[in-house]
């Protein structure tokens, strides 16, 4: 079990996901312009690279919003304030080395239930602007989640039947040896493809697809885009980061202190992920859905029975 965060930890938790956000942003604005117009040729070029989406957010944050006619105002901005605030409830179980904000005996659960969160609050915004174009969006995100909920529940409790435990800092000790990620290989790649899903990011983009002007954004502008956008980013960085851990012993590692070696793990998942972002295209839905019911279900499966069957045995 983690040692019990300093009070300030909670408050500073928002602030250390935003710039981790950020960061993460930035990283993929360089291999974005990298790949649109060659590299950069000096660090200043870059530099200004990487400070494009801070260039985005104030832009957007002096950007008037948009209204539609007959629009939920109520139901819309609930929705676009749920992302950021579901990622950040999610992040208090995270622990950084051994120590976390929170660590309830269910924290395995919470963070999972806070990813669900997250699906009503993309749905309610699609919902709320009285736009097709919007709406659809939302109804994707649905369909997405919940083709990639099961095989992610699933990889996220195989963690915890190898530990014995839903706290989350009992996972982390149960690494202290072995890695998770050696003997649950399997669960380990279900839990990154689904937890790109739940970010709607790279290839499950589909609910912010372009043939759709935007999806779930598409009638946003200004604050409330700025807020539903960040919010992602930092589903995204949350998600990644509790993957460390869960499959790859969390702080434990040589010579580094934990929370070193939290981040640098953190950081080598994100930087896969992004990177990977351009390996594999935004698909239709029906495509990677067809995969996530017909795969990653069964794989997940058999992955939890193979560690039930060594946990009984040790």
């Amino acid at each position: 079990m983690p040692d019990a965060a300093p009070l300030w930890a909670a408050v500073a938790l928002p602030a250390v996901l935003s710039v981790a956000a950020l960061v993460t942003a930035g990283f993929d604005a360089v291999l974005t312009a990298s790949a649109e117009r060659g590299r950069a040729g000096s660090t200043r070029g870059t530099a200004l690279r990487a400070l494009e989406p801070l260039r985005e957010t104030l832009r957007l944050l002096v950007q008037q919003p948009r209204r539609t006619t007959v629009s939920d105002r109520l139901l819309g901005r609930l929705g676009v304030v749920l992302v950021p605030v579901a990622a950040v409830l999610a992040g208090a179980v995270l622990p950084w080395g051994f120590r976390a904000v929170s660590d309830p005996s269910v924290g395995i659960v919470w963070f999972n239930a806070m990813e669900a969160l997250a699906w009503a609050a993309v749905w309610l915004a699609g919902w709320g602007p009285n736009s097709a174009l919007s709406l659809i969006g939302g109804y994707r995100f649905l369909a997405q989640g919940l083709a990639y909920e099961l095989p992610h529940m699933f990889a996220i409790t195989t963690a915890a039947l190898g530990a014995g435990s839903l706290r989350v800092g009992e996972v982390v000790a149960a690494q202290d040896g072995v890695w998770f990620v050696v003997w649950m290989p399997a669960a380990f790649v279900v839990y990154l493809l689904s937890a790109l899903a739940m970010a709607f990011w790279g290839p499950f983009a589909y609910p912010l697809a372009r043939d759709t002007a935007g999806g779930a954004a598409a009638e946003l502008a200004g604050v409330d885009r700025l807020v539903l956008l960040g919010g992602r980013w930092l589903l995204l960085v949350v998600t990644a980061g509790f993957g460390v851990p869960l499959f790859l012993g969390g702080g434990h590692g040589p010579l580094l202190p934990g929370w070193a070696w939290t981040l640098l793990k953190t950081a080598a998942v994100l930087a896969l992920l992004v990177a990977g972002r351009r390996a594999l295209p935004v698909a239709r839905m029906e495509r990677y859905m067809e995969v996530a019911w017909m795969v990653l279900v069964p794989l997940s499966l058999l992955q939890a029975l193979f560690v039930a069957v060594v946990v009984i045995n040790r």
